[in-house]
């Protein structure tokens, strides 16, 4: 592809190395453009590789005076990235084709380089250092605390007191709101034995992670893999997740489609007679973005290669009473799932 224009900060970082909340990204052959405005001059001129940067007060007259004198007759745009005035007003009696690519700089970054595969495992690391940090927390003083507060914790652990970005606002549910997969903190106390869903993420060097653990709440309490809960439903229902998560990543292989990673995790919960309580798919990539390629789920036959990243997340919601999720990230190397 050689004209394309970008403006999601991920994808502009990708190409070039620094990116900002206010740029637009140009690809017109062998030339790139980086297009910003003064407050972001200086890192912009000091971060930014193999292209030239553009200061301006009007990115989008800017813009449009490189591509009319570019006399290029396309390019290539990703409709995610633009609102609709700024893509009208970009194009507006440009003799140019703008033509529609959805997603195309994820796909560009569907198979990581070594670089960028020890940059994310150098954040599954600090997000699981965090993760200790919370557990550690809930031990000495979470019992008795609501699901907001030990919302605002996470945060603060995770991110170690804002030394590091956040992939996304962790998810802490207790109970019945560990049944919501994408559950919001309410005022509901974390007491003795309470079943607590923690879903976080942190960022290095842009990089993110993505880790869920299931775990009874206890003053010894651990985010640890081996769990055992006060009721044998709740023990059930988590071992029955463990295995569905551990058959998907001990059976994943190079070659398999996405469709048939998703399948390996799915049988285990359908066989066990929880299948309509599996309600999304089972993983989805991570990178710069939280949630990259490839998706995990029954409908993509995107075949799957080395160095590819991705989650392995299969989970059971039982409404009104609890749910399970167990989620960790994976790369692809040498044919097999390695958990990173």
């Amino acid at each position: 592809m050689k004209n394309y224009i970008l403006q999601d900060e991920n994808a502009v970082y990708f190409e070039c190395g620094y990116s900002c909340d206010n740029v637009i990204f140009l690809n017109i052959s062998d030339e790139k453009y980086f297009i910003t405005d003064a407050r972001y001059e200086i890192e912009a001129k000091l971060f930014t590789k193999n292209c030239e940067v553009i200061v301006t007060n009007d990115l989008l007259k800017a813009t449009r005076k490189i591509l009319k004198k570019s006399k290029i007759k396309k390019i290539s745009f990703d409709p995610n990235d633009f609102k609709l005035l700024t893509y009208n007003s970009l194009k507006h009696n440009l003799d140019i084709k703008f033509i529609q690519k959805s997603n195309f700089s994820k796909m560009k970054r569907i198979i990581k380089t070594d670089e960028e595969i020890k940059l994310i495992k150098k954040a599954m690391s600090l997000g699981r250092d965090g993760f200790k940090r919370l557990s550690s927390y809930i031990q000495k003083e979470g019992l008795g605390k609501s699901e907001k507060y030990l919302f605002f914790k996470a945060k603060e652990f995770m991110s170690n007191v804002g030394e590091l970005d956040l992939s996304f606002d962790p998810i802490v549910a207790i109970n019945e709101n560990s049944a919501k997969p994408h559950a919001l903190p309410t005022k509901k106390i974390l007491t003795q034995n309470d079943l607590l869903l923690v879903d976080a993420g942190v960022k290095y060097k842009r990089y993110c992670s993505d880790r869920t653990c299931t775990s009874n709440a206890t003053k010894n309490m651990t985010f640890e893999r081996k769990q055992k809960f006060k009721t044998k439903l709740e023990q059930k229902v988590y071992d029955i997740v463990l295995k569905s998560q551990q058959t998907a990543i001990s059976k994943a292989k190079v070659g398999m489609k996405a469709s048939a990673i998703d399948k390996l995790a799915r049988d285990v919960i359908e066989k066990s007679g929880y299948g309509k309580y599996f309600v999304h798919s089972t993983g989805h990539g991570v990178g710069l973005d939280i949630h990259e390629y490839p998706n995990i789920n029954g409908r993509n036959d995107m075949i799957i290669e080395n160095n590819m990243v991705f989650t392995v997340e299969p989970g059971i919601y039982l409404g009104e009473q609890f749910g399970v999720r167990i989620e960790d990230t994976v790369v692809m190397k040498n044919g097999r799932a390695e958990i990173l």
